[in-house]
């Protein structure tokens, strides 16, 4: 049932929204262990919204779609910042072969390393990042003939650029692409065609946080 997808991935969100902000507070006791002051280690968490989906073989089994995610971060050089975060996103399965309205949920923890100045009379930070990541993949029941549940390994690559409205206040767009390993997911669908689900994945999100 869809029920089970739902439960199952708020219950895997759950614990990765733990894990961050762990991961949050762990930044923040690093940097204190190197000495560094209070008000130069600023650690945040922020919401993001947007959309994207899969490229490639896996891409031309499923649609793009929307995604929400939560990020815990910290920033203990004043042009380098480390952030955790989980993300959960829903892409439509294209199949004939199957009914309408299955999708493909994904499930993801991530940690990523983002380098970038603030210019602009320090309000605007441009930046790159680079981290690692894993993603559970959770087919809705009525795709399970052709489609599995499958966990992923990622390397995101990221650019994006955030804006200070305060001390305190941020938003920030960003485009994120992932480099995938181990897609199964869609091997039953494309085994009389490519017989495998290579594909990376393309996201594109808006930000919004703050800083304490």
């Amino acid at each position: 049932m869809k029920a089970r997808s739902w439960m199952g991935g708020l219950a895997l969100v759950t614990l990765c929204t733990a894990s961050a902000a762990v991961a949050a507070v762990d930044a923040s006791r690093m940097a204190g262990r190197l000495n560094y002051e209070e008000d130069r280690t600023k650690v945040g968490v922020d919401v993001r919204l947007g959309v994207g989906g899969l490229m490639g073989d896996a891409g031309d089994r499923t649609k793009a779609g929307p995604l929400v995610g939560v990020a815990a971060g910290a920033q203990p050089w004043r042009n380098l910042g480390i952030e955790a975060g989980v993300e959960g996103q829903r892409m439509a399965i294209d199949d004939g072969r199957i009914g309408t309205g299955e999708a493909m949920y994904r499930y993801n923890l991530g940690l990523l390393a983002k380098a970038g100045p603030l210019i602009a009379q320090e309000k605007l930070r441009p930046y790159v990042g680079a981290g690692a990541g894993v993603s559970y993949l959770n087919a809705t029941s009525g795709a399970e003939s052709l489609y599995r549940n499958d966990f992923v390994t990622e390397v995101p690559i990221a650019a994006g650029l955030d804006y200070r409205f305060s001390d305190t206040v941020f938003a920030g767009a960003r485009a994120s692409y992932r480099v995938l390993f181990g897609e199964e997911f869609a091997n039953a669908a494309n085994a009389l065609t490519t017989g495998d689900s290579n594909g990376n994945l393309l996201n594109i999100t808006a930000t919004l946080g703050g800083r304490f």
